[in-house]
């Protein structure tokens, strides 16, 4: 019993983190470790967890995107494909493998959440590029990057705005819109790997699902009070803590 509390709680907290800084994974994900499952299997399980709180974000920016329609549909190859090959990836991973590079993708995500600040604020200075091309180093940058979030994915929406602020300065806002478009699409065909390859435990991923969809709706609403770079130092330490206990396993 007490471990469905937990990942209720975990689930839900994972939402209201997601929808005031991002990293809600860094949250839910150790739950999931904690309960005593497979590593592997418990980071195909949050995948599929977190997916429709990803998808909902993508209907709220539709306006904001709705001009980006070339280089949305350019964009979307690099990360449907670069999710499966990284969700194949991962099932191709020995359990022991993974377990011995989980706290280093721990450490890496906390490190570029830290970074999301200052990235925000360079996004939101660089503008000026209206053409609607996408360059062949963005089209690679993206697959790269769809490639890591299909693996394991914490941190994908940092890299994802620091490319397209390099390669098609626009702005914050449509920035942050394509990022959540792409973000759905890598972890919505990586859970429709997972959930076909029977990598995912549905029970936990059902319970993680209908709770994280309930605080991304309580986050939204608490965003308007709480600062988001306090959650941010919140997450951070947690997930610091939670490699430390992993490296000394």
């Amino acid at each position: 019993m007490l471990t469905w509390i937990l990942l209720a709680v975990a689930g839900f907290a994972a939402g209201v983190i997601n929808a005031i800084a991002g990293g809600g994974s860094l949250i839910s994900f150790p739950a999931l470790l904690h309960t005593g499952m497979a590593s592997v299997t418990a980071n195909a399980t949050n995948t599929v967890a977190i997916w429709p709180g990803t998808a909902s974000s993508v209907f709220a920016y539709r306006k904001t995107i709705a001009g980006e329609r070339h280089r949305a549909v350019v964009l979307a190859w690099p990360s449907l494909l670069g999710g499966l090959a990284g969700s194949w990836l991962l099932l191709h991973t020995s359990e022991r493998s993974f377990r011995a590079v989980v706290p280093w993708l721990i450490v890496f995500a906390c490190a570029l959440l830290a970074l999301q600040g200052p990235v925000a604020r360079w996004v939101a200075q660089r503008t000026g590029s209206t053409a609607a091309r996408v360059p062949p180093l963005l089209f690679l940058s993206q697959f790269l990057i769809s490639v890591y979030g299909g693996y394991f994915g914490a941190g994908i929406g940092i890299l994802m705005l620091a490319a397209m602020a390099i390669f098609i300065p626009h702005g914050l806002q449509v920035a942050n819109g394509l990022k959540v478009l792409f973000a759905c699409l890598i972890n919505g065909i990586s859970a429709v790997y997972f959930l076909g390859m029977g990598a995912v435990r549905l029970p936990e991923a059902a319970l993680m699902m209908m709770t994280s969809v309930a605080g991304g709706w309580a986050g939204a609403h608490l965003a308007q009070r709480l600062p988001a770079r306090v959650m941010r130092v919140v997450v951070i330490s947690y997930g610091l803590l939670v490699a430390g206990k992993l490296f000394l396993d």
